[in-house]
């Protein structure tokens, strides 16, 4: 028996090593409730099968493979439809905009208002006076964009005045115009194409990640052939 629970917990581990490194890194704060069922199920199914005589070391490595392969699975079609990536990973939800909080969104995201104080807390903010914008991740963490006025003071501002701060926004992801991002901020994919041309940019499916926003426009970063 001590020999079988053995092997089944080294083969165990091994196999689970495998899984974490196939599935990608990720960390702590950037799991969603999603990944942490499924890390759950697997740390389950080698507790549960250790202990029992009936269960071989075949049959554990086989569930884990199963397991393993339905996750990966989902993860890879989460990757290539965006229509799924909001039901099964969420999605970012604005909580507080220009400074006004928004109730139906707190509600929603069954989050109390001392719990977003107790957030804001962990980030050195201790008013909400000071949030221009809160936005509520998919992993439950609050990203905070602060009030200009709040921003600690340094020699370049002495002299020069700090622009307006504005929320930006991923409007290319790996090549893939995300339209439900350009729905959001009011713009078409006719807009994107045309101001990204003016910069020399003609080829969407080229361009792995940029970004824009109100003030500071667009913000390119890396190139699909550098991947």
């Amino acid at each position: 028996m001590a020999t079988s629970m053995t092997i089944k917990i080294i083969c165990g581990l091994l196999a689970l090593l495998i899984v974490v490194r196939l599935l990608g890194k990720k960390e702590l704060s950037q799991i969603t409730p999603f990944d942490f069922v499924y890390i759950l199920v697997l740390g389950g199914l080698l507790e549960e099968s250790v202990y029992d005589d009936k269960v071989t070391v075949w049959q554990v490595l086989a569930a884990i493979a199963l397991w393993s392969l339905l996750i990966y699975s989902i993860e890879k079609i989460v990757q290539k439809f965006d229509i799924t990536r909001q039901a099964v990973k969420g999605e970012p939800t604005v909580i507080i905009h220009d400074g006004e909080l928004d109730i139906k969104a707190l509600k929603k995201n069954k989050l109390e208002s001392e719990q977003l104080r107790t957030m804001l807390r962990q980030q050195g903010i201790f008013s909400i006076n000071e949030v221009k914008y809160g936005i509520l991740e998919p992993s439950r963490q609050l990203s905070v964009l602060e009030y200009e006025r709040s921003v600690p003071v340094t020699a370049e501002m002495l002299s020069i005045q700090p622009k307006e701060a504005a929320l930006s926004y991923l409007v290319i992801d790996e090549g893939k115009i995300v339209g439900t991002i350009l729905e959001k901020i009011g713009k078409s994919e006719t807009w994107l194409k045309s101001e990204l041309a003016k910069l020399g940019y003609t080829e969407i499916s080229k361009i792995y990640y940029a970004e824009w926003s109100k003030n500071d426009g667009f913000t390119i970063r890396g190139m699909m052939n550098e991947v």
